[in-house]
């Protein structure tokens, strides 16, 4: 579906009053978090409609500090998976954990209610603007169907700027319009899903954004929460799962070789996703889907493109929000 076409079904913007948000905040084991960035929602300009915590097995203090939080953010509902729903092991992100969570937790409500769908961990913190000023600007844009912020992740007592393409939404903040989310069958139960869901929005005629000037923080850094090496792994086996081609592979691996473990965070990328096409993994079977990823790599190895991508140039964060990480006593660096 073309970007014209969708504007015309949309017939223009829609009235910000009609605009009804539900949040899902998939949790295990986040008391360390989940009192921060519940606070961080509540002070909201423009909170949710509904904020469904669903709590996956927690067996820290979560489901105590879940409780109190309910008892005074009135849009808060916290519920509790079904023992077994996801699957055990120790790898989680690699067994979709958080996506069959946010998957059950979608199911206990009438979706139909809801114009927009959102998804947050339990560890991060947003700025208090955030879905205010996401909202218009999925609101001025029928077409934009998934949007999102950028992260700051903690770095040696500082907060580094995390470098991702701008087509690309983090997975712990995502923003689905209806439609989109409707067009893209929902997300997947799979390694991968938070990149499969936006590559299906493109090939159906939705853009994707991430804006460099909606920053939150990540109060635990991407990929550590099962060990550094083992996320870069992670993050290779879903490049094959993608039908990312080897010469990007071999290109990503360069960049991910400059992150600490230096040298060894390329090198487990690399084995990733060597040793899921040894195992012949399954990949996404969908030609249509193959097709536009192939044709994006293409796009996206072109010589400007890389010199960009190299270099990760980007946006700075709004300056009302690294002021307010400042002022902790931490700084911000690029």
């Amino acid at each position: 579906m073309t970007r014209r076409r969708l504007l015309a079904q949309a017939g223009g913007a829609s009235t910000r009053s009609s605009v009804v948000l539900l949040l899902i905040t998939p949790v295990r084991n986040e008391a360390a978090h989940i009192v921060r960035t519940a606070r961080a929602v509540q002070a909201q300009t423009r909170p949710p409609d509904l904020w469904l915590v669903a709590d996956d097995g927690s067996d820290d203090a979560t489901p105590d500090l879940l409780r109190r939080l309910a008892a005074e953010i009135p849009y808060l509902r916290v519920i509790t998976m079904p023992r077994g729903h996801t699957k055990a092991g120790p790898d989680r992100l690699a067994l979709a954990a958080e996506a069959r969570a946010f998957n059950w937790a979608l199911s206990q409500v009438d979706l139909a209610e809801y114009t927009h769908i959102g998804k947050l961990d339990g560890d991060i913190e947003l700025p208090p603007d955030y879905f205010e000023r996401l909202l218009e600007r999925l609101d001025a844009d029928p077409a934009l169907g998934i949007a999102g912020g950028m992260l700051l992740e903690p770095a040696g007592g500082s907060w580094r700027r995390e470098r991702v393409p701008d087509y690309h939404v983090r997975g712990a903040l995502k923003l689905y319009t209806r439609a989109c989310f409707d067009a893209i069958g929902g997300i997947d139960e799979r390694l991968g899903w938070d990149t499969i869901d936006e590559t299906y929005a493109r090939l159906h005629g939705f853009a994707t954004r991430s804006f460099p000037d909606l920053v939150a923080r990540h109060h635990r850094p991407e990929a550590t929460a099962d060990g550094a090496l083992r996320g870069r792994a992670r993050h290779g086996q879903c490049a094959y799962i993608l039908h990312y081609g080897l010469p990007w592979v071999v290109l990503r691996s360069v960049k991910e070789a400059a992150y600490k473990p230096v040298g060894l965070s390329g090198a487990a990328f690399l084995y990733g996703y060597l040793r899921s096409a040894a195992r012949r993994e399954a990949r996404v079977e969908d030609d249509a889907f193959r097709r536009l990823v192939r044709r994006e790599l293409r796009d996206r190895l072109r010589p400007a493109h890389l010199i960009g991508w190299a270099s990760g140039r980007s946006s700075r964060p709004s300056e009302s929000f690294v002021g307010r990480t400042t002022a902790t006593g931490t700084k911000v660096t690029s």
